[in-house]
């Protein structure tokens, strides 16, 4: 139990100097994405490989052994999914990608046991092998802040994250700083809340702070429902601690003693995670009663959600936590004076939490100084779709799409185009080859019609058909609306329904001015941000495709081929062998013909399943 700032000065040397005998270190990725594609078992014949050769190892500060052991650390997510497993050896910092168990004795001889790179596991690219994590593209572009321990500390280990300058920020503000002074660096830093709507986080502490009220809460929302989105969980799961110290930091700014995190319950791996740390940090008494044996006490409890996406709003949030349906409330009163068990209540997520530390130590000036003025610092996106390099990165504000997308991301796949991407989730909209240059923040995403929301980039290519994209996030939304008010129940379900009609081929020549009508309506009258919102991808693929809808509702055509009921399947006669295979294949014996002679297909028993189309062998089954 650390009871003064010279026990936390004294616990930090301890852990640095027992990091610092680990000479080896092999940090093996166990955030999700590598655990679901068997990174546990490279822990494992690890662990084997080191047991049977008798080597000196550590698998945690809190228990180290005499002399200079290796540490064999379980990871958080390195961020380079497309290529996991992901294995990395430091101090070298070689890095190792799609790892496989039989691959792990080569590594251990090699570059643990003979300090050389197996350069067949390295990344590579353009005929070149990358052996450093640093040289690969991907990582190169990145400005890591949030993510700077990500893939480089053991994620459970409270101890790694003190030797790394974990909870210095807390030791500044309580000793050097009165709640006043850190809310000022909060201000001068000109955070904003990394949730999506990009609110001042000084401004929303502040009115927190100044309110009369014997109980008050700080609140994480870790729900993070967005389609593709995996930013904060990877925190959650990487680097716990970090956002633990950020809510510290903004109860002891704002007078609060109890705080909550909300993670939906998909989330098992960063749930567990969150245990361990706030188990750690309460043993340490960096959680609890006069912390450091100064007047700050706070608690921090885990809530778990059910998966709800209306919870990720500030009133329906708060009301899950109280045992309560999860629905959004009239405002004002607004969470900051009427939250949490109707106290005020800081709400922030994840992300916007983890950069607090950061702030405080190095000053709100040093934050300013990254990105642009109005949305300075950094933002984590999950870099997902029709891409060659997905995953979790972390960029300066103000960097350009194309940045992201080519020079990180690697471009599209298969030589394919790029075509358009959705930032923001269902409350966001189509960015397009016209928007490739840029910046991304608040403030120029707004002036398009997008918003960066809570930072899920889903890439599309020339092969994604855009109404097809409308209709899949429409189906979300109106799937996750809680139903309170008329214009988002029954709005959003009228649009849903506009949209399966024009692609299964059905649109009227009306649809686009009534989604128009309607999605105005619904954005106008709807009582939370999940109804203003929920017309954004349906408004933005009309202003930017509306040759697409055109196309589905006047020709009955889908351009990109992508939409089934419009996909228009027939055999060439002049081609047809008459050899019997797509009549085989056919699930539903919609092709009929003799053997030797051209085949047909009946138009009206056809599912247009394509499964005629794979099985020619002479090409002669075309799709119009």
């Amino acid at each position: 139990m650390l009871k003064c700032r010279e026990d936390l000065h004294n616990i930090r040397s301890l852990y640095q100097a027992r990091l610092a005998r680990q000479k080896v270190k092999i940090l093996i990725c166990a955030g999700t994405a590598c655990v679901a594609n068997g990174s546990l078992a490279l822990y494992d014949t690890f662990m084997k490989l080191i047991e049977e050769k008798g080597i000196n190892c550590a698998v945690d500060l809190e228990h180290e052994p005499e002399g200079e052991p290796i540490g064999v650390k379980k990871s958080g997510c390195h961020g380079f999914c497309e290529m996991g497993p992901l294995v990395r050896i430091e101090p070298k910092g070689y890095l190792y990608v799609k790892v496989k168990p039989e691959d792990c004795a080569e590594i251990l001889e090699a570059s643990v046991v003979n300090d050389t790179c197996v350069e067949r596991l390295t990344y590579h690219k353009g005929g070149e092998s990358h052996k450093h994590q640093e040289s690969i593209p991907f990582y190169r572009q990145q400005k890591r802040v949030v993510l700077e321990h990500c893939g480089h500390i053991d994620a459970t280990s409270i101890g790694e994250y003190i030797a790394n300058g974990g909870y210095l920020a807390l030791e500044k503000a309580l000793f050097e700083m009165t709640p006043d002074e850190v809310l000022q660096e909060v201000e001068i830093s000109n955070l904003r809340g990394r949730g999506g709507g990009g609110f001042p986080t000084a401004r929303k502490w502040s009115q927190v702070k100044r309110q009369k009220a014997e109980n008050k809460y700080i609140v994480c929302n870790g729900d993070e429902g967005d389609p593709g989105a995996f930013m904060d969980r990877s925190v959650m799961e990487s680097d716990p601690h970090k956002m633990l110290e950020g809510m510290i930091l903004a109860a002891y700014t704002c007078g609060a003693r109890n705080g909550y995190i909300y993670v939906r319950a998909e989330y098992p791996l960063a749930v567990t995670r969150l245990g361990i740390a706030i188990d750690q940090a309460k043993e340490l008494g960096l959680l609890g009663d006069h912390i450091l044996g100064t007047d700050l006490c706070f608690d921090i409890k885990i809530s778990r959600g059910a998966g709800a996406f209306v919870c990720g709003e500030g009133s329906a949030l708060t009301a899950s936590i109280e045992g309560k349906r999860g629905m959004p409330r009239v405002k004002p009163p607004r969470t900051v004076e009427h939250g949490l068990f109707d106290s005020p209540t800081v709400l922030n997520n994840v992300e916007t939490f983890a950069n607090v530390p950061a702030i405080i130590t190095n000053g709100g000036q040093w934050f300013r100084g990254i990105g642009p003025e109005n949305s300075p610092g950094t933002k984590a996106f999950a870099l997902t779709g029709n891409i060659m390099n997905t995953g979790l990165i972390e960029v300066a504000m103000g960097t350009t799409l194309r940045e992201v997308i080519y020079d990180i991301g690697g471009g599209m796949r298969d030589g394919a185009e790029f075509k358009a991407v959705q930032i923001g989730g269902p409350s966001g909209g189509c960015l397009t080859k016209e928007h490739l240059d840029l910046p991304l923040d608040f403030d120029n995403l707004k002036k398009v019609g997008a918003m960066i929301g809570s930072g899920g980039l889903v890439v599309m290519d020339d092969h994604t058909c855009m109404v097809e994209v409308a209709r899949f996030f429409m189906s979300f939304t109106q799937n996750e609306s809680c139903g309170k008010c008329v214009p988002c129940r029954e709005g959003t379900k009228r649009m849903l329904e506009i949209l399966e009609r024009i692609v299964a081929g059905n649109g009227e020549p009306g649809d686009i001015g009534l989604l128009e009508e309607l999605a105005e309506t619904i954005s106008a009258t709807a009582l939370c941000g999940l109804g203003k919102t929920a017309a954004s991808p349906v408004l933005s693929t009309i202003k930017y495709f509306r040759d697409e809808y055109e196309a589905h509702i006047f020709d009955k055509r889908c351009p990109t081929k992508t939409c089934q009921k419009l996909r228009k399947i027939y055999i060439d006669a002049s081609l047809c062998k008459g050899c019997s295979k797509c009549a085989r294949n056919c699930p539903v014996g919609a092709i009929t013909g003799q053997v030797k002679s051209p085949f047909v297909i009946n138009g009206a028993k056809c599912i247009k399943c394509g499964a005629c189309v794979e099985a020619c062998a002479f090409h002669a089954v075309k799709e119009d």
